[in-house]
């Protein structure tokens, strides 16, 4: 039988985006995926969807698996003739147990490779604006383990070797032990006020940071309720941060943002508020599905070359559309004739990828706006072709029909509520202090409030609703709530900057 391989890879610090390429290629191939707790969940998402997912999470006094079990676990997989992807927070080798893991596999005869991440040790204090060495300040950093008992009889950190050291001092988790930590550094030679910080959850939109000296940092730890995941810096580097701080002075640093749209769209607005400093936090309540029947799609394409103008609402629209000419062998040549229109630029750039050249684009993104400026350009007795989503509005059709157009309206994609459990949407809102809840269409209001239920409406107190325009804020308003932010551009971006300026106006 064949045997599988194994891939040891660094997840990096926290921030998904800081793991390598060849990371991502390797969760990407493969057929189980080991995950522990310090790596981001949003990696999983790299996954293929019949992938096998298994948590090996360690935190204090609460393991899924111990050791040992992890190791035969990974040997067990390897020898099904899977490919395994051991996914670790940082690096597998630094503090990571990785050379026990690989041991392991050598030892069964199970091929593996290494993928370096970027360890905490560097990239948290970066986040912070702490450089771990520096011309003419630090010129050497030493990373330790912050889980040893400085106390305890016999102590594979030596604390009088290391008070000798002139360089910065990086203690990996270990604010459970800070005071000994301290105080073992000032019994041999280390300055009381030489300069800590503590950074707790670095590189992530819950990143905090206190400093202090050796001396007061352990009070300042207690009243802050610093915990781990945590970092301990030790050295003059720490005042560097006064200066070279960026990450925290973003404009919409530690604000958390529910994205309601489908899975396949999330990312984009998830990324344009993850570069301004937030957490997105996705919960689809839209699905995108192939319409039940396409008789009557495919009647409407096969006869392409008689509509003098194809509408298209949205980018949905357009994918589905030319993936049935596709599918129906139909090329694309075909619309020579027609005129192109697109609601937005986002669905413009959508066809312009496909190489055409549209029409119009109205001012307003939005049905009444498509017949303002298509009122004097159609003449009467011309076909117009909809290939739209089948919840959309019926005013575009009605107003067409006035000008005198024969009008086909084709539902070429469904939008449904996903399998979405209830119980997690009621977690997100009580457990993520969820800010804002961003909602881009009328279809994600009603199948957000469809999901979460009459009797928990009392979660959403405190939290600021996004809308991305007037048509999606007045269904929200129908379903009670209020709308507090609302984009002028009705875009992805003009509600990320709607956002941003109800924020830092």
């Amino acid at each position: 039988m064949k045997v599988g391989k194994v891939f040891l890879i660094g997840a990096g610090p926290g921030d998904y985006k800081l793991i390598t390429l060849k990371g991502i290629e390797c969760i990407k191939n493969a057929d189980v995926v080991l995950y522990d707790r310090l790596a981001s969940s949003k990696l999983l998402k790299f996954a293929r969807e019949d992938v096998e997912l298994i948590y090996v999470g360690k935190a204090p006094n609460n393991h899924a698996y111990t050791q040992k079990e992890i190791n035969a676990l990974l040997v067990k997989k390897a020898l099904e003739g899977k490919n395994v992807a051991r996914l670790k927070g940082g690096d597998p080798f630094v503090f990571g147990r990785g050379g026990e893991e690989a041991k392991e596999l050598k030892e069964n005869g199970i091929s593996f490779e290494i993928v370096p991440g970027i360890t905490s040790a560097i990239s948290v204090p970066a986040y912070a604006g702490i450089p771990v060495t520096h011309r003419n300040v630090s010129s050497s950093f030493h990373v330790i383990t912050g889980n040893e008992d400085p106390t305890k009889e016999e102590k594979a950190v030596d604390y009088e070797a290391l008070a000798k050291l002139e360089g910065t001092l990086i203690f990996l988790m270990g604010v459970k032990n800070i005071e000994k930590i301290c105080q073992s550094l000032i019994k041999y030679g280390q300055s009381p006020s030489r300069p800590v910080a503590v950074i707790m959850k670095g590189t992530t939109t819950e990143h905090k940071m206190i400093k202090g000296t050796l001396n007061n940092i352990h009070e300042k730890v207690i009243e802050n309720g610093l915990k781990n995941p945590s970092i301990i810096i030790v050295g003059e580097v720490v005042n560097l941060s006064d200066v070279l701080r960026w990450y925290e002075d973003k404009p919409l640093f530690g604000k958390k943002v529910l994205v309601t749209r489908t899975r396949q769209q999330a990312s984009y607005l998830s990324k344009k508020l993850e570069a301004l400093g937030a957490k997105a936090v996705e919960f689809p309540t839209i699905k995108i599905e192939h319409p039940e029947c396409f008789d009557e799609i495919d009647k409407a394409i096969k006869a392409v070359e008689k509509y003098k103008w194809i509408i298209f609402t949205s980018v949905n629209g357009v994918t589905a559309f030319f993936d049935r000419m596709k599918n129906l062998k139909i090329d694309i040549r075909k619309l020579l004739g027609a005129k192109l229109v697109a609601i937005g630029p986002a669905t413009a750039k959508a066809l312009e990828d496909k190489g055409f050249i549209i029409e119009y684009i109205p001012e307003e993104y939005r049905a009444e706006a498509i017949i303002d400026g298509l009122k004097d350009k159609i003449k009467e007795g011309e076909h117009i072709l909809l290939p739209r989503a089948d919840i959309a509005r019926e005013i575009l059709i009605e107003e067409l029909k006035k000008l005198g157009a024969i009008v086909d309206n084709i539902h070429i994609y469904r939008t449904v509520i996903p399998k979405n459990d209830q119980d997690k949407l009621i977690s997100i809102l009580k457990d993520e202090n969820i800010d804002v809840i961003t909602f881009t269409s009328s279809s994600t209001v009603k199948n957000f409030m469809n999901i979460l239920g009459e009797n928990n409406k009392m979660l959403l107190k405190g939290k600021r609703i996004a809308s991305i325009g007037p048509i999606t804020e007045k269904t929200a308003r129908k379903h009670g709530l209020e709308v507090d932010i609302q984009a002028k551009e009705f875009t992805i971006d003009g509600l990320v900057k709607a956002i941003n300026n109800y924020y830092n106006s």
